[in-house]
């Protein structure tokens, strides 16, 4: 009897344990790609929406490291493509994030360049990705139509946007990538202000914090 009682104990131990070592998981590590959009232009570097995302699923009890960023005001695809590849990243990420064309449509490049090069980037990311496409995922790209800056062509500026997302979602699901539309939460800064950064063009931190409210819950469901 005192035999069966060991085995037992040692058996809840083993077990007891093994869960415990299951639940301590090692700090995601997160790769954000992009432009002005993703190092917060015009806002607090806490206050950009990667490090807010990083922030709030630390929160929430899935640990993140602090994001590592390779993105730059003005970048178009191209410019992201090579800078990446200059980077020759030794690490994988168990997250990578991409939001990327904006300055596309601005400088009035095509958008089946766009779509060629979205290709190239994606397969480059998942390379990079530990966990492959599984751990990527896309963003639209906001409608800066919706800011002072963009007012005075606010529609035809809306509807390009709309577009280059429409052309973003085929390649993403091309890929079988998450594509996570933050565009429509993006319009919501022609009628408030605050959503809107000092330069009546970029995001607030506010605004930002809407975006990870839209995509929090998906990116949480990408790491479990």
């Amino acid at each position: 009897m005192q035999k069966i009682t060991v085995i037992l104990f040692l058996i809840c131990f083993s077990f007891c344990t093994g869960s415990m070592n299951h639940s301590a998981a090692e700090p995601v590590s997160f790769l954000a790609l992009g432009d002005s959009y993703t190092i917060g232009e015009g806002v607090a570097v806490k206050d950009s929406w990667p490090h807010q995302l990083a922030a709030r699923l630390t929160k929430e009890g899935i640990p993140v490291e602090s994001p590592q960023i390779i993105a730059r005001t003005g970048w178009r695809t191209d410019n992201l493509i090579s800078a990446f590849q200059d980077k020759n990243l030794a690490e994988k990420y168990d997250l990578v994030s991409v939001l990327i064309g904006v300055n596309n449509q601005f400088q009035g490049k095509s958008v089946e360049a766009y779509a060629n090069d979205l290709r190239e980037l994606l397969n480059l990311v998942i390379n990079q990705c530990s966990r492959g496409k599984s751990g990527v995922f896309v963003l639209s790209i906001p409608d800066y139509g919706s800011t002072p800056f963009g007012k005075t062509d606010r529609e035809a500026i809306g509807k390009e946007i709309d577009q280059w997302n429409a052309v973003c979602k085929s390649v993403c699901d091309e890929f079988e990538v998450p594509f996570y539309d933050i565009t429509t939460v993006s319009k919501k800064a022609a009628a408030d202000a605050s959503l809107t950064s000092k330069d009546n063009l970029h995001p607030s931190g506010k605004m930002y914090a809407l975006w990870v409210n839209e995509i929090y819950s998906k990116v949480a469901n990408l790491l479990k």
